[in-house]
């Protein structure tokens, strides 16, 4: 392996844990995680079917579907006939999903910036520099 191998497994990781770590900090609000994934993925792309949705999330359209009942029934999405093909449910999130996913967000960032808090100045302009790098890298 090269350095440059070496670096990107290790960060990899790096981003894997602190994936994990975020996730737990900002909690599900009683969700599944598959519940949690798919409410996710409608409010950041927007309505859908759950075709579509099963598509993105790599399972069948019979899971999704039992999972969006488990969520329209808790009040987080709507779900609605497809205009242009009848046979098809388009899945949208509700008003309430916004304020779970806002929670959920904040309770995430509080603790970050806790543990941003815990560095030094300089450990802290070092991230800042860090930061712009991998911005450029996943732009």
């Amino acid at each position: 392996m090269t350095d440059t191998t070496d670096l990107a497994q290790s960060l990899r990781e790096i981003f894997g844990r602190a994936q994990r770590v975020l996730r737990e900090q900002g909690g599900r609000g009683g969700l599944t995680a598959s519940q949690a994934e798919a409410l996710g993925c409608v409010f950041r792309d927007g309505p859908m079917t759950i075709t579509e949705l099963a598509r993105r999330q790599r399972v069948r359209s019979q899971s999704v579907g039992a999972t969006v009942a488990a969520l329209r029934e808790r009040g987080l999405v709507s779900v609605t006939p497809d205009p242009s093909d009848g046979r098809q449910k388009v899945v949208t999130a509700a008003d309430e999903a916004r304020a779970l996913i806002a929670e959920g967000r904040s309770a995430r960032t509080d603790w970050l910036a806790k543990q941003l808090e815990t560095l030094s100045p300089a450990e802290q302009q070092t991230l800042a520099e860090a930061h712009t790098l991998l911005d450029r890298l996943f732009s």
